[in-house]
Protein backbone atom coordinates (compact mmCIF):
# COMPACT_ATOMS: atom_id res chain seq x y z
CA UNK A 1 0.00 0.00 0.00
CA UNK A 2 1.46 3.35 -1.07
CA UNK A 3 2.19 5.88 1.65
CA UNK A 4 0.21 9.10 1.23
CA UNK A 5 2.56 12.08 1.12
CA UNK A 6 2.09 15.73 2.11
CA UNK A 7 4.01 18.08 -0.15
CA UNK A 8 5.87 20.94 1.50
CA UNK A 9 5.93 22.97 -1.73
CA UNK A 10 9.49 24.02 -0.85
CA UNK A 11 11.66 23.84 -4.00
CA UNK A 12 13.85 20.75 -3.83
CA UNK A 13 12.65 19.46 -0.47
CA UNK A 14 9.80 17.29 -1.76
CA UNK A 15 12.22 15.68 -4.22
CA UNK A 16 14.65 15.00 -1.37
CA UNK A 17 11.75 13.38 0.50
CA UNK A 18 10.74 11.36 -2.56
CA UNK A 19 7.38 13.10 -2.85
CA UNK A 20 6.88 14.78 0.50
CA UNK A 21 6.35 14.03 4.19
CA UNK A 22 4.30 10.91 4.97
CA UNK A 23 0.85 12.03 6.05
CA UNK A 24 0.41 12.55 9.83
CA UNK A 25 4.13 12.30 10.55
CA UNK A 26 5.52 14.46 13.35
CA UNK A 27 8.71 16.09 12.07
CA UNK A 28 11.36 17.81 14.18
CA UNK A 29 13.06 20.78 12.52
CA UNK A 30 16.25 21.46 14.46
CA UNK A 31 18.84 24.16 14.02
CA UNK A 32 20.71 27.05 15.56
CA UNK A 33 20.21 30.79 15.14
CA UNK A 34 19.98 31.97 11.54
CA UNK A 35 19.22 28.58 10.01
CA UNK A 36 15.64 29.45 9.05
CA UNK A 37 13.64 27.01 11.19
CA UNK A 38 10.65 29.35 11.53
CA UNK A 39 10.87 30.34 7.86
CA UNK A 40 10.78 26.73 6.70
CA UNK A 41 7.82 25.93 8.95
CA UNK A 42 5.78 28.98 7.96
CA UNK A 43 6.57 28.31 4.30
CA UNK A 44 5.22 24.78 4.79
CA UNK A 45 1.91 26.24 6.01
CA UNK A 46 1.76 29.03 3.41
CA UNK A 47 2.33 26.54 0.58
CA UNK A 48 -0.24 24.18 2.04
CA UNK A 49 -2.84 26.93 2.01
CA UNK A 50 -1.97 28.53 -1.36
CA UNK A 51 -1.09 25.46 -3.39
CA UNK A 52 -3.24 22.74 -1.87
CA UNK A 53 -6.06 24.55 -0.03
CA UNK A 54 -5.10 22.95 3.29
CA UNK A 55 -5.62 24.74 6.58
CA UNK A 56 -2.51 25.48 8.63
CA UNK A 57 -2.16 26.26 12.35
CA UNK A 58 0.99 28.03 13.56
CA UNK A 59 1.48 27.93 17.34
CA UNK A 60 4.25 30.28 18.42
CA UNK A 61 5.81 30.47 21.86
CA UNK A 62 8.38 33.11 20.93
CA UNK A 63 7.25 35.47 18.15
CA UNK A 64 3.92 37.24 18.35
CA UNK A 65 1.49 37.32 15.45
CA UNK A 66 2.49 40.82 14.29
CA UNK A 67 6.16 39.83 14.24
CA UNK A 68 5.44 36.74 12.14
CA UNK A 69 3.33 38.75 9.69
CA UNK A 70 6.11 41.33 9.39
CA UNK A 71 8.68 38.60 8.75
CA UNK A 72 6.40 37.05 6.15
CA UNK A 73 6.19 40.25 4.13
CA UNK A 74 9.92 39.87 3.38
CA UNK A 75 9.02 36.77 1.36
CA UNK A 76 5.88 38.20 -0.22
CA UNK A 77 3.55 36.12 1.94
CA UNK A 78 0.06 37.52 2.45
CA UNK A 79 -0.49 35.95 5.85
CA UNK A 80 -3.40 38.19 6.77
CA UNK A 81 -5.13 37.38 3.48
CA UNK A 82 -4.87 33.67 4.19
CA UNK A 83 -6.20 34.25 7.69
CA UNK A 84 -9.23 36.05 6.26
CA UNK A 85 -9.84 33.04 3.97
CA UNK A 86 -9.74 30.80 7.06
CA UNK A 87 -6.79 28.89 5.63
CA UNK A 88 -4.24 29.98 8.22
CA UNK A 89 -4.36 30.64 11.94
CA UNK A 90 -1.56 32.02 14.10
CA UNK A 91 -1.79 31.54 17.84
CA UNK A 92 0.73 33.03 20.26
CA UNK A 93 1.23 31.25 23.58
CA UNK A 94 2.66 33.23 26.44
CA UNK A 95 4.27 30.21 28.03
CA UNK A 96 4.85 32.03 31.32
CA UNK A 97 1.18 32.88 31.72
CA UNK A 98 -0.47 29.92 29.97
CA UNK A 99 -1.91 27.05 32.00
CA UNK A 100 -3.16 23.74 30.60
CA UNK A 101 -1.25 24.42 27.40
CA UNK A 102 -1.71 20.89 26.05
CA UNK A 103 -5.48 21.10 26.40
CA UNK A 104 -5.50 24.52 24.75
CA UNK A 105 -3.58 23.14 21.77
CA UNK A 106 -6.08 20.30 21.47
CA UNK A 107 -8.98 22.79 21.67
CA UNK A 108 -7.36 24.92 18.93
CA UNK A 109 -7.07 21.88 16.72
CA UNK A 110 -10.65 20.73 17.20
CA UNK A 111 -12.01 24.23 16.58
CA UNK A 112 -9.93 24.95 13.45
CA UNK A 113 -9.32 21.37 12.11
CA UNK A 114 -6.04 22.11 10.30
CA UNK A 115 -4.25 19.56 8.11
CA UNK A 116 -0.87 21.12 8.89
CA UNK A 117 0.40 22.22 12.30
CA UNK A 118 3.57 23.98 13.44
CA UNK A 119 4.71 24.31 17.06
CA UNK A 120 7.52 26.88 17.25
CA UNK A 121 9.30 26.20 19.46
CA UNK A 122 9.26 22.89 21.25
CA UNK A 123 12.25 24.05 23.30
CA UNK A 124 10.41 26.99 24.85
CA UNK A 125 7.23 24.98 25.27
CA UNK A 126 8.80 22.11 27.21
CA UNK A 127 11.02 24.43 29.24
CA UNK A 128 7.93 26.38 30.33
CA UNK A 129 6.17 23.19 31.40
CA UNK A 130 9.16 22.19 33.49
CA UNK A 131 9.32 25.59 35.14
CA UNK A 132 5.60 25.95 35.75
CA UNK A 133 5.37 22.44 37.19
CA UNK A 134 2.00 21.43 35.79
CA UNK A 135 1.29 19.16 38.73
CA UNK A 136 -2.19 18.32 37.56
CA UNK A 137 -0.94 17.19 34.19
CA UNK A 138 -0.88 13.45 33.48
CA UNK A 139 2.84 13.47 32.73
CA UNK A 140 3.71 14.93 36.12
CA UNK A 141 1.22 12.63 37.82
CA UNK A 142 3.00 9.63 36.33
CA UNK A 143 6.33 10.93 37.62
CA UNK A 144 4.86 11.51 41.09
CA UNK A 145 3.52 7.95 41.20
CA UNK A 146 6.91 6.63 40.14
CA UNK A 147 8.59 8.65 42.88
CA UNK A 148 6.24 7.21 45.47
CA UNK A 149 7.14 3.60 44.64
CA UNK A 150 10.82 3.99 43.81
CA UNK A 151 13.63 5.52 45.89
CA UNK A 152 15.50 6.51 42.69
CA UNK A 153 15.51 10.31 42.27
CA UNK A 154 13.61 11.58 39.24
CA UNK A 155 15.83 13.93 37.27
CA UNK A 156 14.70 16.87 35.16
CA UNK A 157 15.46 14.80 32.06
CA UNK A 158 13.05 12.09 33.21
CA UNK A 159 10.33 14.69 33.75
CA UNK A 160 11.09 16.26 30.35
CA UNK A 161 10.87 12.86 28.69
CA UNK A 162 7.50 12.21 30.32
CA UNK A 163 6.24 15.59 29.16
CA UNK A 164 7.46 15.03 25.61
CA UNK A 165 5.82 11.61 25.38
CA UNK A 166 2.59 13.10 26.71
CA UNK A 167 2.80 15.92 24.16
CA UNK A 168 3.45 13.45 21.34
CA UNK A 169 0.51 11.30 22.41
CA UNK A 170 -1.70 14.39 22.26
CA UNK A 171 -0.35 15.46 18.86
CA UNK A 172 -0.84 11.99 17.41
CA UNK A 173 -4.57 12.33 18.05
CA UNK A 174 -4.62 14.98 15.32
CA UNK A 175 -5.37 14.20 11.70
CA UNK A 176 -2.56 16.54 10.69
CA UNK A 177 1.08 16.53 9.58
CA UNK A 178 3.10 18.37 12.20
CA UNK A 179 6.39 20.26 12.34
CA UNK A 180 8.07 21.06 15.67
CA UNK A 181 11.10 23.34 15.94
CA UNK A 182 13.92 22.92 18.43
CA UNK A 183 17.14 24.75 19.11
CA UNK A 184 20.28 22.92 18.08
CA UNK A 185 23.31 24.09 20.08
CA UNK A 186 26.47 24.55 18.05
CA UNK A 187 28.82 21.54 18.05
CA UNK A 188 26.08 19.45 19.69
CA UNK A 189 26.24 15.68 19.31
CA UNK A 190 22.45 15.57 19.58
CA UNK A 191 19.68 16.85 17.31
CA UNK A 192 17.62 18.82 19.82
CA UNK A 193 17.96 20.93 22.93
CA UNK A 194 16.33 18.24 25.06
CA UNK A 195 18.33 15.32 23.54
CA UNK A 196 15.11 13.29 23.51
CA UNK A 197 12.65 14.53 20.89
CA UNK A 198 14.74 13.38 17.92
CA UNK A 199 14.11 9.80 19.05
CA UNK A 200 10.34 10.05 19.46
CA UNK A 201 9.52 12.13 16.36
CA UNK A 202 8.86 10.41 13.04
CA UNK A 203 11.29 12.60 11.16
CA UNK A 204 14.20 14.96 11.78
CA UNK A 205 15.37 17.71 9.44
CA UNK A 206 18.54 19.31 10.82
CA UNK A 207 19.51 22.78 9.58
CA UNK A 208 23.07 24.12 9.83
CA UNK A 209 24.57 27.57 9.30
CA UNK A 210 28.16 28.55 8.71
CA UNK A 211 29.03 32.20 8.28
CA UNK A 212 32.61 33.21 7.50
CA UNK A 213 33.06 36.91 6.80
CA UNK A 214 30.56 37.89 4.11
CA UNK A 215 30.05 34.28 2.98
CA UNK A 216 27.05 32.36 4.27
CA UNK A 217 26.54 28.64 3.83
CA UNK A 218 23.44 26.81 4.97
CA UNK A 219 22.90 23.08 4.70
CA UNK A 220 20.30 20.58 5.79
CA UNK A 221 20.31 16.87 6.45
CA UNK A 222 17.19 14.72 6.58
CA UNK A 223 18.41 12.56 9.44
CA UNK A 224 15.37 10.31 9.44
CA UNK A 225 11.85 10.09 8.02
CA UNK A 226 9.69 7.12 8.85
CA UNK A 227 7.66 5.40 6.13
CA UNK A 228 9.66 6.78 3.20
CA UNK A 229 13.10 6.79 1.63
CA UNK A 230 14.88 10.13 1.44
CA UNK A 231 18.09 11.89 0.48
CA UNK A 232 20.83 10.93 2.93
CA UNK A 233 23.47 13.51 1.96
CA UNK A 234 23.87 17.07 3.19
CA UNK A 235 21.98 19.50 0.93
CA UNK A 236 22.78 23.19 0.52
CA UNK A 237 19.91 25.65 0.71
CA UNK A 238 19.34 29.38 0.53
CA UNK A 239 16.91 31.80 2.10
CA UNK A 240 15.89 34.10 -0.74
CA UNK A 241 13.13 36.56 -1.56
CA UNK A 242 10.55 33.76 -1.76
CA UNK A 243 11.70 31.83 1.26
CA UNK A 244 13.80 28.66 1.45
CA UNK A 245 14.86 26.71 -1.62
CA UNK A 246 17.30 23.85 -1.93
CA UNK A 247 20.28 24.23 -4.26
CA UNK A 248 20.58 21.50 -6.87
CA UNK A 249 23.80 19.51 -6.62
CA UNK A 250 24.94 20.54 -10.10
CA UNK A 251 24.66 24.19 -9.06
CA UNK A 252 27.37 23.91 -6.39
CA UNK A 253 29.65 21.28 -7.86
CA UNK A 254 33.13 22.59 -8.58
Amino acid sequence: MAVEKVKTGIPGLDKALEGGIPKNNVVLVSGGAGTGKSTLCMQYLINGAKLFGEKGLYISTEQKRKELIKAGTNFGWDIEGLEQKNLLKIEYFDVVQSDNALEKIYDLYTAFTPKRIVLDSLTTFTDSLLVSGMREDTAFSMVQVAESVSPIPRTEKVVAKSLLYHLMNKIRLFDATVMLTTELPEKSNFLSADNISEFICDGVIALYYLGVGSVENRSMIIRKMRYTSHEKKSILYEIGSNGIHLIKEEEYKI
